[in-house]
């Protein structure tokens, strides 16, 4: 594990960095693109870890209803994972859901097991309207989407 790992709000700086980390992703089909400028217009949206000033990882919170959020763009620097640093952007965004007062989290995705392993169940994407209505509406994937809906609630 690296020296020390800091979980925090993403800030103006994080901008560019944030747009590398997703567009890594997206290039490989793994995470929708997100461009600079609405990366800063969902900037508050976003917790970053870092380690020596460095963004290493990434992940947002989208509110998709009074009761429902997402956790979205979840992403780690290669050389980084497998060390714990998903799971604390993953409880910085549960406490961050749990500050507004909102029960459930969803996150559509590949990795079951990391989300199953932080608590949250696997349940069919239907259930979720709004995503569905919201994002999904305007995927490629729409009609073959291969993702895994998760949920956690919140006590």
């Amino acid at each position: 594990m690296p020296a020390v790992v800091t979980c925090r709000v993403a800030v103006p700086k994080d901008i560019e960095p944030l747009f590398q980390m997703i567009d890594g992703y997206a290039k490989k089909g793994i995470m929708l693109p997100r461009s600079r400028k609405v990366l800063e217009k969902q900037l508050d949206q976003f917790v970053v870890a870092e380690v020596d000033g460095t963004v290493i990882g990434c992940g947002s919170l989208c509110r998709l209803g009074n009761d429902l959020v997402e956790i979205r763009s979840l992403g780690i620097m290669d050389g980084y994972k497998g060390l714990g640093i998903g799971s604390m952007l993953v409880n910085k965004l549960t406490e961050e859901a749990r500050r507004q007062g909102i029960p459930k989290i969803m996150a559509l995705t590949y990795e079951v097991s990391f989300f199953v392993k932080n608590g949250f169940s696997v349940v069919e994407k239907e259930i979720f309207p709004e995503k569905v209505w919201t994002d999904c509406v305007n995927c490629s994937k729409q009609s073959c989407c291969d993702e895994i809906a998760v949920l956690k609630m919140l006590d």
